[in-house]
């Protein structure tokens, strides 16, 4: 590929609305343009990059028995409606054609493949199967961002398992796990598997792959010394206990005080001595009033799974119609409205709203002084206690990067998809869905790897092997050496990129360093000083000289290590 017969936008300057680092570096390096919020344009340097990351995809997918095809990114209502999740997915765009018949964009395929294996399995003997395809998605993002990390249309590798019982999902599941490990690492990422929610997939069981980045928006919780590993939506924690006084239950007034800081401070407490009241209503429950430690943050996924459907803070004026007092004076004492308090609060003695403006009550006992249900709702924070050893936890700034989810019978009993087992009994087929982002691969190659001068690509995904550059455009000489180079790069099946440009060196200098090739043949005054190239390692920055004949063998070494 020739710098001058190429599309390669190049930007000196950041993009003032890019804030994380890929998003810079790919909008600066000309791998993508944003045509609306959350909607981008892959140019030809981009595509590489995700040719690369399909390739080694497939070549995995492959190699554990998947059959790959490709299913429409435009579903009939009807499929949806019969798995249940038509309605209360916000994300989803919905249409209707010139019949008025409803449709929707798929943003994922689990209700077109139990459609399509209610028509194509048979019997047991035609099971297990593996599908799989790399396709395009669509979801309603309601706030994109991060370039190509939070978008509303992007690329998936989705792929379903299809089998007969648990214990055969059981297999299917640790081979797409196993070739997911071999994917990410062919990829030159670091990472994590960790536990997570099931989410609108539904299923008994879901991990997900998650790649160390401060621009992530996941974080995970870690215990180095037993292996525990969950995403803050699902991780358990235990917190360390504060010495609880021998206080008797008592109101007092907290005259201006609202929030827990100012409570602890006004009463000359430790925070942990307070719980925190927060009204959430429930589009079927209603109202439910949930208790945290006062140093403790609600995570709202833990407490959707506790009540049973996605929840949302309750209004000002809810607050006052329901508890009779405003936000910051509320409690658990004689509340009308059902009570979820987190597991944290099981033991010890606290201080809670009064449910009248100015005042609090000390010496509260829960389960003692207010009737509650204990769920697991605080997020797992740092330094506390693993649940699995008490080793202290670590929290980690991530991007999910692929997923997997243990089904079950859930799709295929609402689509009819059923098969025949040995003894000629109708059962249904159990399936399992994984998920991989090529475009988030890529996003999180470059934040792991990039320095001040932009990007750093694994060698297996990077556009390019070697960026040839040619610093004196007009010399004859130096002209003929980096197009034998190109040329003796390309016989030898290194994909190699040519700088023929007619520009000063340091801007081809930067604009290598900008794009990130792992190799840069640099062709310069050394040709005639003394008959040698210079070969560079972007990641490196080691430098060797070499005769021009011996660079392909030169770049492999450098590619090698």
């Amino acid at each position: 590929m020739r710098f001058t017969k190429s599309l390669l936008p190049t930007l000196r300057e950041d993009p003032a609305d890019a804030e994380a680092v890929s998003h810079r570096l790919m909008l600066r390096a000309g791998l993508v343009r944003q045509l609306a919020a959350g909607v981008f344009v892959w140019l030809p340097f981009g595509q590489r990059v995700l040719d690369k990351v399909n390739t080694i995809i497939r070549d995995e997918m492959n190699g554990i028995g998947g059959q790959e095809i490709t299913m429409p990114v435009v579903h009939p209502a009807e499929i949806w409606q019969k798995s249940g999740r038509w309605d209360g997915i916000p994300e989803m765009f919905k249409l209707r054609d010139r019949h008025g018949r409803d449709l929707c964009l798929g943003m994922t395929h689990e209700e077109v493949v139990a459609w399509l294996a209610a028509r194509e399995i048979r019997s047991y003997r035609d099971l297990p199967q593996i599908w799989y395809q790399i396709q395009t998605k669509e979801r309603d993002e309601a706030r994109p961002r991060s370039g190509v990390l939070r978008t509303r249309e992007f690329l998936m590798k989705d792929s379903y398992t299809l089998d007969p019982d648990e214990a055969s999902l059981d297999r299917s599941y640790a081979a797409h796990e196993a070739a997911y490990r071999r994917i990410f690492e062919r990829c030159g990422l670091r990472f994590h598997v960790v536990q997570s929610d099931t989410g609108m997939m539904g299923g008994h069981s879901a991990h997900e792959f998650m790649a160390p980045s401060a621009a992530g928006e996941d974080e995970v919780a870690m215990c180095a010394q037993c292996g525990y590993a969950a995403n803050v939506e699902l991780a358990r924690s235990v917190p360390p206990a504060p010495e609880f006084p021998s206080s008797r239950r008592e109101e007092v007034a907290t005259p201006g005080a609202r929030t827990i800081a100012e409570v602890a401070a006004l009463l000359k407490i430790d925070p942990r001595l307070t719980i925190k009241s927060l009204l959430y209503v429930a589009p079927t429950a209603g109202p439910v009033l949930v208790l945290v430690r006062g140093d403790h943050s609600l995570h709202e996924r833990k407490l959707m799974r506790a009540v049973g459907e996605e929840c949302r803070a309750a209004h000002p004026d809810e607050v006052r119609e329901h508890l009779g007092a405003p936000v910051g004076s509320v409690g658990p004492l004689g509340t009308r409205v059902p009570v979820v308090a987190d597991e944290t609060l099981r033991e010890g003695t606290y201080v809670v709203g009064a449910n009248r403006e100015g005042f609090h009550v000390r010496g509260v006992v829960p389960g003692r002084d207010f009737e509650c249900r204990f769920a697991d709702l605080h997020t797992a924070v740092a330094g506390e206690a693993c649940v699995q050893c008490g080793g202290a936890l670590a929290v980690e700034r991530v991007i999910e990067i692929g997923n997997i989810f243990k089904l079950g019978t859930k799709f295929a009993e609402a689509l009819g998809a059923t098969y025949l087992d040995e003894a000629g009994k109708e059962r249904p087929i159990v399936m399992g869905s994984y998920g991989i982002g090529p475009a988030r691969i890529a996003a999180a190659a470059i934040e792991q790897g990039a320095d001040r001068d932009g990007i750093v690509w694994p060698p297996a995904i990077a556009p390019f092997d070697v960026h040839v550059v040619l610093v004196g455009s007009r010399d004859t000489q130096q002209a003929k050496a980096a197009e034998e180079i190109y040329a003796a790069c390309r016989r030898s099946g290194l994909d190699a990129l040519l700088d023929d440009r007619d520009e000063r060196p340091g801007v081809k200098f930067k604009d290598a360093d900008l794009l990130g090739v792992p190799v840069r043949v640099t062709v310069g005054n050394a040709l005639a000083k003394e008959g040698v190239v210079e070969v560079r390692s972007r990641r490196t920055r080691a430098e060797t000289k070499v005769p021009p004949d011996a660079v392909v063998e030169a770049a492999r070494r450098c590619l090698a290590s």
